[in-house]
């Protein structure tokens, strides 16, 4: 690596440490807030570490099958990227999600990814591709788990939205017309159907292991019982109504509200809260670990180059 490269290898690495110190800072807050809230609520735990245990590794297996359905998505479109970059920038983009406004985390993927050797246009399509399909199977999975738990109209306009986009990237004329108005999209080209089918799959199964990772940590903290497919309902309809808060930062405050009034006809109000901030902090506490990792893990493998 000539002196120049190793340059500019070290300011990328420092500007995403810089970046990771920032939402540090935010996601402590975030942490620090709930925690008071998760200590001053009105329930008592009875912690059960063999279930907690299994809820963190339900989250870790969920990560890895959502990082393997965006890179299926690339993978139709000729990009190949290694699993272990996928992971990194999976991991490092997710965390724009703790800083107010949702374009950081699509923007941070893009911009990595690019950095790995991805093509720019196809960069930018999967991270879209991969917000649309989340966004299209949580509405299945709370349509089919839950009906009803909330305004049939909201849920509707999300899968429209969902479901559109997709048919968008699947189709010839949509993408030939994409080409045509936007230079840079010149070699976009219909993601395969089976692909695109692969990719949902994963995703579906990504929300189910969330959902059950949720549950899991409900029986970790002693509560009542909760039905499996409520959990996951419950779970999946907090996390999209949270992304969809454009100024929450990681769906802050949202999800919470949600998880609370869904679950307090079944828990009671203390538990449900309980539930619900605990699941904020596993999942902020996971994301946040697999961040830093995931940028200790760049600079290593920076310097074997050297």
């Amino acid at each position: 690596m000539t002196a120049p490269v190793r340059a500019r290898a070290t300011w990328w690495w420092i500007a995403q440490a810089v970046v990771l110190v920032i939402v540090a800072l935010l996601v402590g807050r975030t942490l620090s807030r709930n925690w008071e809230a998760v200590r001053t609520a009105d329930f008592r735990f009875s912690l059960q570490p063999g279930w907690l245990a299994a809820s963190l590794g339900l989250v870790g297996l969920t990560y890895l099958v959502l990082i393997d359905s965006w890179r299926r998505i690339l993978l139709g479109w000729g990009q190949r990227l290694a699993f272990r970059s996928a992971a990194r920038i999976w991991f490092l983009a997710n965390l724009g999600r703790y800083v107010p406004g949702k374009v950081w985390s699509v923007a941070g993927m893009v911009v990595l990814a690019q950095r790995e050797g991805v093509e720019p246009w196809a960069a930018t399509a999967s991270a879209v591709a991969v917000q649309a399909i989340g966004i299209g199977t949580a509405v299945a999975v709370v349509a089919a788990a839950a009906p009803g738990s909330e305004s049939p109209l909201r849920l509707a306009i999300a899968a429209v939205l969902a479901a559109g986009t997709m048919a968008i990237l699947a189709w010839e004329f949509a993408t030939r017309q994409i080409r045509r108005l936007v230079p840079r999209f010149e070699e976009l080209r219909p993601i395969p159907p089976s692909v695109l089918l692969a990719s949902t799959g994963l995703t579906l199964v990504g929300w189910l292991l969330y959902g059950a990772s949720f549950w899991a940590l409900g029986r970790g903290l002693g509560l009542p019982p909760l039905g499996l497919p409520v959990a996951a309902a419950v779970f999946a309809l907090g996390y999209i109504l949270g992304l969809l808060a454009l100024f929450a930062p990681g769906g802050a405050g949202v999800r919470e509200v949600t998880f609370i009034a869904l679950l307090t006809p079944t828990l009671g109000a203390g538990p449900a809260i309980g539930l619900s901030l605990a699941s904020r902090l596993l999942l902020t506490l996971t994301e946040t670990a697999g961040g830093i990792v995931a940028l200790v893990g760049s600079r290593s493998t920076q310097g074997d180059t050297k």
